[in-house]
C-alpha cells in the first residue's frame, strides 16, 4: 500500500490526497474488506502528521467505505442484503444513463466510449482490481455522456456501497469476455441514438453481474462438498 516514490520534488499530501487514495484502493479491492485501516500506519505511509490522516478516515467513514472494528476502523463489511439492493438500483438508473446518453451523446463522448472499450481489449489476462477499475471508467463514461448530473451523483454514490470482495463479477471465468461484448452493444446503440436498444442492453448487462454476484454470494455460505454429513 506504499505511495510510489519520485526523484523529483515532493508533492503535497493533505487529507483530500488521503481519502482519494485510500477511496480508490477501497473501491478497487486493493483494500479488501474487513481489513484494518490505521492512522498510524497511514501516517507513515504518506509522510505526514496523524491530523490528516484522522480527517481523510473521518470523511471515509462517513462515506461508509470505512466502519469501527475490533481495533479501530475497518473496510465496510457489505451485507449479502445490500449488495442486492445496489444491484437492483444500477439496474433501474444505468438504463436510464443508458437512453439517456443515446439522446444526447456527443461526438467527444463517443469517441471516449470507443477509445476505452479499445484500451480494455487490448488488455491480456488482466488481473482482477485492473478488471474493475476499467470496467468502472467504461461505465462512468457512459454516465457522464448522459449529461444529467443529479443521475451521475446518484451513480457515482452508488458505487461506494458496493465494495467488490474478494472477487469482482469480472473474475469469473469468461465473463470478463462477455461484459466487454456487452459494452461494444451498448456502445453502438448510444452512438446510433438508440434510446431504447440502450435502455434495454444497460439493464441486461447490470442483470446479468447482479445474477453472478448471486452466485458468487451462495458459494461463499455453502458448506464444502460432503460436509453435510460430517
Amino acid at each position: 500500500m506504499n505511495a510510489p516514490r519520485t526523484d523529483g520534488p515532493r508533492t503535497r499530501v493533505d487529507a483530500d490526497t488521503i481519502y482519494a487514495r485510500v477511496r480508490a484502493q477501497v473501491l478497487s479491492g486493493a483494500r479488501p474488506a474487513g481489513s484494518r485501516v490505521l492512522e498510524v500506519s497511514l501516517a507513515e505511509e504518506f509522510g505526514v502528521s496523524r491530523t490528516p490522516v484522522r480527517e481523510a478516515l473521518r470523511r471515509l467513514a462517513h462515506d461508509r467505505l470505512l466502519e469501527p472494528g475490533a481495533r479501530g476502523l475497518q473496510v465496510r463489511v457489505v451485507t449479502p442484503g445490500e449488495v442486492v439492493q445496489v444491484y437492483d438500483a444500477r439496474v433501474l438508473l444505468e438504463a436510464e444513463a443508458a437512453a439517456q446518453a443515446a439522446r444526447l451523446a456527443r461526438i467527444g463522448d463517443v469517441l471516449e466510449l470507443e477509445r476505452l472499450l479499445a484500451r480494455d481489449r487490448a488488455l491480456v489476462e488482466p488481473d482482477d482490481a485492473t478488471r474493475t477499475r476499467t470496467n468502472m471508467e467504461f461505465h462512468a463514461a457512459l454516465w457522464r455522456a448522459a449529461h444529467n448530473p443529479v443521475l451521475l451523483d446518484l451513480l457515482q454514490r452508488l458505487t461506494v456501497h458496493q465494495v467488490h470482495s474478494p472477487h469482482s463479477t469480472l473474475s469469473v471465468p469468461g465473463r470478463w469476455e462477455e461484459a466487454l461484448a456487452e459494452h461494444a452493444a451498448l456502445l453502438r446503440a448510444v452512438a446510433e441514438h438508440d434510446e431504447e436498444r440502450a435502455r434495454r442492453t444497460a439493464a441486461d448487462h447490470m442483470r446479468a453481474a447482479r445474477d453472478i454476484r448471486l452466485r458468487l454470494l451462495r458459494d461463499a455460505v455453502a458448506p464444502p462438498p460432503g460436509a453435510e454429513g460430517a
